[in-house]
């Protein structure tokens, strides 16, 4: 699915350059679980955004299904996000006065949905996360964890082959973070990507794939996947 190679991304400021993020190559695969782990200003960030087509790099090349994604024009790159990518993220970017059925049609009515298969979905969709009987409540009606569940419906409403998570469950209570996670769990099985970066051990535990990152470089990259099939 993504081919990163001579990838770097330098940030400048008051004539100084730092490195977030480097990289001599990188495969994530269709259908991987890759967790993104390491301490804070690691660059793991910047890798995601990188991967969103939000972040073009300084130099090297990302390729997203053999296709150079920064060599699209911002028009194609944005209708691919549209399309195919969902992102989860720790703040929410729910729109206030909309209800959490208003929220989770959002991306339906933007890729041309007709109204009553918007709500049939979003309806579906918040009955899945657990918050079917808060179709009607606002954001500041909602706890931080309904808040993050109806967040995800929207990132599932266009049904995308990948999700991009930016620490989906920080500070969430201990029922939130278990949907979450169910959920992501189902999506794989479904054949789907996710890359998820995350400080919660218990989050990045679920993932396949552990990808370490220290000063905007990769210092460990483990399967457990693949371990668990040779000690079969």
């Amino acid at each position: 699915m993504f081919q990163l190679q001579g990838i770097t991304k330098i940030y400048r400021k008051r004539r100084q350059e730092v490195i977030a993020f480097r990289v001599d190559q990188l495969d994530i695969s269709a259908g991987e679980y890759v967790a993104v782990v390491g301490p804070s200003g690691s660059g793991k960030t910047t890798l995601l955004s990188l991967l969103g087509g939000m972040l073009s790099p300084d130099a090297g090349q990302l390729l997203f299904e053999g296709q150079s994604l920064y060599d699209l024009s911002l028009k194609d790159r944005t209708r691919l996000r549209r399309e195919q990518i969902g992102f989860v993220f720790q703040t929410f970017n729910l729109v206030p006065y909309l209800t959490a059925l208003d929220n989770v049609q959002v991306p339906l009515y933007l890729n041309g949905i007709k109204p009553i298969e918007q709500r049939t979905r979003a309806a579906s969709l918040l009955e899945q996360v657990g918050l079917g009987d808060r179709l009607d409540h606002k954001p500041c009606e909602l706890s931080t964890g309904q808040q993050q569940r109806v967040a995800l419906a929207r990132t599932l409403a266009n049904n995308p082959r990948l999700i991009l998570a930016d620490e989906p469950t920080g500070n969430l209570d201990p029922e939130s973070r278990e949907v979450v996670l169910s959920m992501f769990d189902a999506f794989v099985r479904d054949g789907r990507t996710i890359v998820m970066v995350t400080h919660d051990h218990s989050a990045a535990v679920r993932a396949a794939r552990k990808v370490l990152l220290r000063d905007g470089q990769i210092i460990g990259d483990t399967n457990d996947a693949i371990s668990r099939s040779h000690c079969a």
